[in-house]
């Protein structure tokens, strides 16, 4: 209680309550009081056995945190955890994180000046996910740029089936799936997908895929968390289990504002599953 207290204090208007009972809060931090260009939302749930024996619950939310900038994050936030065991541990990480905005917005290019956000936009719930169009997101598919060369023929874009979206407080997920047997076909089937406004504004892209190399007799697989720790191998593991292959599936999360915990796990395996069965 003195920690929240304390914490509501330092940062006024950019800390929030989500709900007191369940002791879920959120943070709004940026690089600068002055002139923000960098900023990230830390979701926190705070469980029985926190500080003594449990650590928080948490969730990183910025449009620009992805990949190794996550993990390396995250990892950052771990290491403090365990540094001061039993201890109040979120002046720390707010702390931390501020500490790698700056340092982020001192490493870019100061004469952008592209000012990021990560608030969280409420999504409707509709079905319509393939109307608007907008230039081609690319962080994702550049990992995939390593198996594809430049001399290799292009494969024809398989077709691309969309299953039926979950919504769960205010968040929506939704699972696509495409049949494809190279890497070039899960890499133009993401291009595709990115074309959509609806599926690039997503909050989370995740996605996995499984092809089978019969001259080798082994599997390409790999996948990718999009900002979601552990859900991306958290797919392709489902995907292993039902011994699924040539298929690649993305799911896509539109954040609502209000965390869900584990159960957004349990709604991204399902849409697979879904979409898997339809």
């Amino acid at each position: 209680i003195d920690e929240i207290e304390a914490l509501s204090s330092i940062y006024g208007e950019d800390w929030c309550v989500v709900d007191e009972d369940e002791k879920i809060y959120c943070i709004k931090i940026n690089d600068s009081l002055d002139q923000p260009k960098w900023t990230l939302c830390l979701q926190v749930i705070l469980p029985p056995g926190y500080p003594t024996v449990e650590p928080p619950v948490y969730q990183l939310n910025a449009p620009w945190l992805q990949g190794q900038d996550y993990m390396e994050l995250a990892n950052s936030l771990e290491e403090i955890y365990v540094q001061n065991l039993g201890e109040s541990i979120l002046y720390l990480w707010v702390e931390k994180i501020r500490e790698v905005l700056i340092e982020k917005a001192q490493s870019s290019d100061p004469g952008t000046g592209i000012k990021k956000t990560s608030e969280e936009v409420d999504e409707d719930d509709g079905d319509d996910f393939l109307l608007e169009y907008q230039p081609i997101k690319e962080d994702q598919i550049k990992m995939l740029n390593y198996v594809t060369s430049e001399s290799e023929e292009v494969d024809e874009l398989p077709s691309i089936h969309h299953g039926n979206p979950i919504a769960d407080r205010r968040s929506t997920f939704q699972a696509h799936l495409a049949p494809v047997v190279t890497p070039r076909q899960v890499k133009r089937v993401l291009e595709k997908l990115y074309e959509n406004k609806k599926i690039a504004s997503a909050t989370h892209n995740i996605y996995a895929y499984r092809i089978y190399c019969e001259d080798k007799q082994t599997f390409l697989q790999d996948c990718e968390d999009d900002g979601e720790t552990a859900a991306g191998g958290r797919l392709l593991h489902l995907m292993q289990i039902l011994n699924v292959h040539n298929v690649l599936i993305v799911v896509s999360r539109w954040y609502g504002g209000i965390l869900l915990g584990p159960d957004r796990f349990k709604h991204i395996n399902n849409c697979a599953r879904n979409v898997l069965v339809e």
